[in-house]
């Protein structure tokens, strides 16, 4: 069964916080994962929380098609991180060339769009992204949006943390959600890997989803682009909760109500 962790303080916290605590249920995670989901950043990306963050993973030639994309659309770099790592990686981590969090400036062009076009096309710049880099195996993009970074990883957490040296007072953050992944229904992918994310909303799951088809049906024929990949069939809850609280406009009192009648009909097991 995977394991997960979460804090929120009121100062920000090194995500080795959260790392450490996986490493005491270590019998819980089998090297196929680790997520780390980061808001409320302290660092230098405290004083921008407006700023979308980009978080991926990418190689040289990823790395390139960003820049070349993100600047015909407008958007230049207003601070960035690039985690460049040594050439052997542990035990299970895959080579990769870098690990990416950068915030961009706005297209001068996005001045006085409501929030919820900002939303919109901050989604459809993440999604396409993301379709870049499935096509050519260059990019894995986690998250493109304010105030957030996200880090996935296949490994060992505490080998993947040391590895990326996430000890670094730049990933500070305030609220910090992890999982140490034991894979039991999918291949190995780090989309795969909670906690997931959209416009804003992130979950984390135990458990295998009983009810995932039926969802996943119900939630692809709503006709939002955002409702898409499931990798893992816990991804259909981080959907559930944006699509209640930003397309119905419910609060969270109605969605643990929609999450226990679904457990009723569809009794969760516990696998990760």
């Amino acid at each position: 069964m995977c394991r997960l962790f979460a804090i929120t303080s009121d100062n920000p916290l090194s995500p080795m916080k959260a790392i450490e605590a996986l490493d005491v249920m270590r019998e819980g995670h089998d090297g196929s994962g680790v997520g780390l989901f980061l808001r409320d950043l302290g660092g230098p990306f405290k004083n921008m929380k407006d700023a979308p963050i980009l978080s991926g993973v990418f190689s040289e030639k990823g790395l390139r098609r960003l820049d070349t994309f993100m600047m015909e659309i407008g958007f230049m770099t207003k601070y960035k991180l690039s985690i460049k790592v040594p050439k052997t990686p542990p035990k299970w981590v895959p080579k990769r060339d870098i690990y990416l969090v950068r915030a961009y400036e706005y297209p001068e062009e996005w001045d006085g769009l409501s929030r919820k076009e900002l939303h919109e096309r901050l989604l459809i710049i993440r999604l396409q992204l993301r379709e870049m880099g499935e096509e050519k195996k260059d990019m894995i993009v986690f998250s493109f949006w304010p105030d957030t970074i996200m880090i996935k990883e296949i490994g060992s957490p505490m080998d993947v943390a040391n590895y990326l040296k996430l000890d670094r007072p730049e990933l500070e953050a305030g609220i910090i959600m992890a999982q140490g992944r034991q894979n039991t229904n999918y291949e190995i992918n780090l989309y795969a890997c909670h906690p997931f994310f959209i416009q804003g909303f992130s979950t984390m799951t135990n458990g295998e989803n009983t009810a995932f088809i039926p969802i996943r049906e119900y939630l692809t024929s709503r006709g939002f682009h955002g409702y898409m990949g499931y990798q893992s069939d816990s991804e259909v809850f981080t959907h559930i909760l944006h699509y209640i609280s930003a397309k119905l406009g419910l609060g969270i009192e109605a969605y643990k109500h929609i999450i226990w009648m679904s457990a009723q009909q569809y009794p969760f097991h516990g696998s990760g």
